[in-house]
C-alpha cells in the first residue's frame, strides 16, 4: 500500500493508522514519541527545519525509494511553508494538493490574510494599523503576522511570555504602550484587531478537505472547551459539535477563496451579537484530525484517497460523543482558571469524567509513544539532577 511521508506528529500518525495507511515520519528529531507508534512504518532523518535546502534534498533523496509519487503531509506553519516554497522541486516526487502561490502565502502571512478577507468580504474582526491603534477604545487582540519559526520568535518570548498565540489588551492605547515599552521593532511583527468577546467555548472551527476550485468534499465542526493560556493559547480540551450555520459559512468561504486540499477555519462566536467571526485559515494537517477520525470523519484518509485514487467520499456526519484531551495543557488551564476563582479542583475532575476520551499522547491501543515520552522525561530529569550535583560538587 502506498505510504504517506509525514512532516508531523502523533495525532496525524494515529488518524492515518486508523485507516490502515502506512506512515513514514520525516523529522530532524531522532526519538520522537510518534516514531514508537505501532502505525509508524519507517523514518526519514532530516536536518533541522531551518536548513531548508538541506531538508528538501533529504526528502528528494528519500523519494527515490518509491516507485511513484507518494503523499507528503505536514502539520505546522514551518513545514507547510517549506513545502509551498519548494513545491516545484517536490511536486515531481510527492503527491501534493496546494493552493495557488498567492493564496497560499496570504493564508500563512496573517496580515496579508486580513487584507484578503476584507477584499473578499469575509466576516473578520476590524483591524487597526499601528498609527490608528491608540484610537481603539475597546479590547484589542495582538497576534503575530506569521508563526513560522514561532517557538524561538521574539514576539512569543517578549510579549506573550513564551506561551499562547496572541495577547489581549484592554484598549489600543494599552497595546501600543506595552509594545513600545518592550521593543519598538516588535510592532512590525504584529497585527492588531478588534477583540471578539467570549470564552474558550466560543472558539469554533470548521475542518475540511476541498477539491481544486473550493468544493468541500468532507468536513466536521469543532469547538474548544479549554485552552492554555485561556482565550489565546494551545488546545487543551476539545469536542466536536454540530452547527449547520457554521457549515454553510465555512463551505461558502472555501468556495469564494477557491481553497484546495486540507484546511481548518478558526471562528469565534461573539458573546455580544452571536455572529461568527473568522480568525484565520490554516491549510495543514493538525491534532483535530485524530478526534475527527475517532468520530467517523477521517480527513487525512480523505486527502490520501483523493491524492492516490482521485476518490471522493460520501459525506458522513461526525459523531459528537468523543472528546480530545492534552493533560499537559489542561492541567495548566485548570490552574489558571482556579487562580481566578473560576474552576475548582472537583469541577475540573467532573469535566474530565467523560467517555469516550482520546488523548494527545496516551492510547490503550498504541501505548509505546507514551512509554517513550515517559522514559525520555525520566532521563531528562536524571540528567538535570546530575548536572546540578556536579555543579554543586565543583
Amino acid at each position: 500500500m502506498t505510504p504517506v511521508v509525514l512532516l508531523g506528529g502523533l495525532n496525524v500518525v494515529r488518524a492515518l493508522g486508523m485507516a490502515g495507511i502506512p506512515v513514514i515520519i520525516a523529522s530532524s528529531k531522532r526519538r520522537r514519541p510518534s516514531m514508537a507508534s505501532r502505525y509508524c512504518s519507517g523514518v526519514i532523518e532530516l536536518p533541522p527545519i531551518a536548513e531548508r535546502g538541506a531538508v528538501v534534498e533529504a526528502l528528494l533523496h528519500a523519494a527515490r525509494r518509491f516507485d511513484s509519487p507518494v503523499p507528503l503531509f505536514y502539520d505546522n506553519d514551518d513545514r507547510l511553508s517549506l513545502v509551498q516554497d519548494y513545491r516545484a522541486a517536490l511536486a515531481p516526487h510527492y503527491a501534493l494538493l496546494l493552493n495557488d502561490a498567492g493564496l497560499a502565502d496570504a493564508l500563512v502571512e496573517k496580515s496579508r490574510f486580513q487584507a484578503l478577507a476584507e477584499r473578499t468580504g469575509l466576516p473578520v474582526p476590524r483591524r487597526f494599523d499601528w498609527e490608528s491603534l491608540a484610537s481603539a477604545a475597546g479590547p484589542v487582540l495582538a497576534k503575530p503576522k506569521s508563526r513560522t519559526a514561532w517557538d524561538h520568535s521574539s514576539v512569543r518570548r517578549e510579549l506573550f511570555g513564551g506561551a499562547g498565540k496572541a495577547c489581549i489588551f484592554a484598549s489600543g492605547r494599552e497595546a501600543r504602550a506595552r509594545v513600545e515599552a518592550l521593543a519598538g521593532d516588535l510592532a512590525d511583527q504584529l497585527s492588531f484587531q478588534e477583540y471578539v468577546p467570549g470564552g474558550d467555548d466560543a472558539i469554533w472551527s470548521f475542518h475540511g478537505f476541498a477539491a481544486p476550485g473550493g468544493e468541500v468534499l468532507e468536513w466536521f465542526v469543532g469547538r474548544k472547551i479549554r485552552t492554555w493560556p485561556a482565550l489565546t493559547g494551545d488546545s487543551a480540551y476539545l469536542a466536536l459539535a454540530r452547527d449547520e450555520r457554521l457549515v454553510a459559512l465555512g463551505r461558502d468561504i472555501a468556495q469564494r477563496l477557491r481553497l484546495a486540499g486540507i484546511f481548518k477555519m478558526d471562528f469565534k462566536r461573539s458573546a455580544s451579537n452571536g455572529r461568527y467571526y473568522l480568525l484565520e485559515i490554516n491549510t495543514r494537517f493538525n491534532l483535530w484530525h485524530y478526534l475527527g477520525a475517532c468520530s467517523g470523519v477521517n480527513l487525512p484518509q480523505v486527502a490520501y484517497d483523493f491524492l492516490t485514487k482521485n476518490q471522493r467520499p460520501p459525506h458522513a456526519e461526525a459523531r459528537t460523543r468523543h472528546r480530545w484531551l492534552s493533560l499537559h495543557y489542561d492541567w495548566r488551564a485548570y490552574r489558571e482558571l482556579n487562580a481566578r476563582g473560576e474552576l475548582g479542583f472537583a469541577g475540573w475532575l467532573r469535566s474530565l469524567a467523560h467517555f469516550p476520551m482520546v488523548y494527545d499522547l496516551f492510547s490503550w491501543s498504541d501505548p509505546m509513544p507514551f512509554v517513550r515520552h515517559c522514559l525520555g522525561a525520566i532521563r531528562s530529569a536524571f540528567q538535570r539532577r546530575m548536572h546540578r550535583w556536579h555543579a554543586t560538587a565543583s
